[in-house]
């Protein structure tokens, strides 16, 4: 009886080095930057072994999320233009927006999701978060699924 697959997101810095190493192994074999198992492994400091062990494990989030549908959570100043600048930044970044959904603002925040389609991005979902937090009037920029 075969047992099914759980998946965690986790951050980079807790998880082990060797993790971190297939992945960049990975990234160096689809790049062309190395050619073989033997000259990633080299690169990275892992043995073959190592990589092959955990080569179907191992994948980055912008990998494992791109052609996804992916719902941000975001808290927002009331104020004039902070969604029309949320709004620019998924669209400068490739996202098709699928929904929005506001509350009515409380305490001079309100709450935002908004779910897009991640297929044709330009850029990675990390870069998008990261863009999302440092637009004027966002409090937090977070995904909420996906």
């Amino acid at each position: 009886m075969g047992m099914n697959p759980k998946y965690y997101i986790v951050e980079a810095s807790a998880l082990p080095e060797v993790f971190l190493k297939v992945a960049e192994a990975k990234r160096l074999l689809s790049t062309g930057e190395a050619t073989t198992v033997n000259e990633a492994a080299r690169i990275t400091g892992i043995s073959r072994s190592a990589f092959y062990k955990y080569r179907d494990t191992v994948l980055p989030f912008q990998n494992m999320m791109t052609g996804r549908i992916i719902t941000f959570q975001l808290m927002l100043h009331d104020e004039p233009g902070v969604l029309s600048g949320i709004l620019a930044a998924f669209a400068e970044g490739g996202a098709n927006i699928l929904t929005i959904n506001q509350t009515i603002p409380s305490g001079g925040c309100a709450l935002v999701t908004i779910t897009a389609e991640t297929m044709h991005m330009n850029k990675t979902i990390e870069e998008l978060l990261r863009q999302l937090s440092r637009t004027g009037g966002v409090v937090k920029a977070e995904i909420l699924a996906g």
